[in-house]
């Protein structure tokens, strides 16, 4: 324990208002970061929704692709249409904190000239196959791009929590116990020294009485 006077009583109540300005501080973060989880929660999910429906027909389209089509054509389509496809990881930052996101410098979903073959001889399962399938990748970029974005609001929102659980359970209540320690013995002190006056008083006006 610190040592009980007036100097330290008013050092311990203005810890004590900066610790409570920093619970609220630290909950008014920490609702913003819940509403961001929140407000980036749904667009994941139908990402993963998305994925999940356009997989299962792509599949479907690949296989029909592959009976009218034959794999050998399949395949040198696959050569022909093969491109680079440039992804940015760039930095971001949410109320101070920071996380990965991705940029892609051009949209996965091309446009049917755009593709490098002829598309009038082939058949519509490997155009709406391949539809899907570029569809299929944008859906990941943007999983891959709310993953990450999701995962560091959680990990933060947790971090924040045990902050404000430390400060209010532990860190407020030990300077608060401190105070009224320090309060009650300087209460006493000058209850003491009060007595000690007036005895002092009363026993000169005994003294003079007598005289």
């Amino acid at each position: 324990m610190i040592h009980p006077t007036r100097t330290n009583l008013l050092l311990l109540k203005d810890k004590s208002r900066s610790v409570a300005n920093s619970i609220a501080i630290l909950k008014a973060r920490k609702q913003a970061l819940i509403k961001e989880f929140l407000a980036a929660t749904l667009p994941f999910l139908r990402s993963r929704e998305d994925i999940r429906q356009s997989y299962g027909k792509a599949l479907r389209e690949l296989a029909l692709t592959l009976g009218h089509e034959g794999k050998d054509l399949v395949e040198s389509i696959t050569v022909a249409t093969e491109r680079e496809f440039g992804i940015d990881v760039i930095e971001k930052s949410i109320w101070g904190l920071r996380y990965k996101d991705i940029a892609f410098h051009e949209t996965p979903v091309r446009d049917a000239d755009k593709r490098g073959y002829d598309e009038r001889g082939t058949t519509p399962h490997l155009e709406e196959g391949t539809v899907l399938f570029e569809k299929l990748l944008e859906s990941m970029l943007h999983i891959a791009e709310y993953e990450s974005k999701l995962k560091r609001l959680g990990e933060e929102i947790l971090r924040t929590t045990r902050r404000i659980k430390v400060l209010e359970e532990m860190v407020l209540p030990g300077i608060k116990v401190q105070i009224k320690t320090i309060t009650q013995y300087i209460g006493e002190r000058e209850r003491e020294s009060f007595y000690r006056l007036k005895r002092v008083k009363n026993l000169l006006t005994e003294a003079k009485a007598r005289l």
